[in-house]
């Protein structure tokens, strides 16, 4: 039985460790994304790093990404930059590859 136990606590371990990576490469995507909305919308580096925060702060109201889409392109829109949905989700998605390959180096 002792076999069994271990090898389940190494599951649960192995889960842990893979939820809190998941965790932090959607955070660090989040970041990346707020910095390249606003570098699009041409803000300060204060600015810059306010945006950022509040889109990580936008990723909490709602499961999945259609929170920080709908914050990032409304901002973009409000702010006079044409770049339709697909554009978007785009840029998101090629943040995504990069806050992974920065935390695990795996592109």
């Amino acid at each position: 039985m002792t076999t069994f136990d271990d090898r389940e606590r190494a599951f649960e371990t192995k889960f842990a460790r893979d939820e809190e990576l998941a965790f932090r490469i959607t955070a660090r995507r989040n970041r990346l994304f707020g910095e390249w909305a606003a570098s699009a919308m041409k803000l300060t580096p204060e600015e810059t790093d306010a945006y950022a925060k509040a889109v990580v702060q936008a990723d909490f109201e709602e499961a999945g990404d259609e929170d920080i889409v709908r914050k990032v392109l409304s901002d973009l829109t409000a702010a006079g930059i044409e770049l339709d949905e697909a554009a978007v989700r785009a840029a998101l998605e090629a943040q995504t590859i990069e806050a992974r390959r920065q935390l695990i180096g795996v592109a």
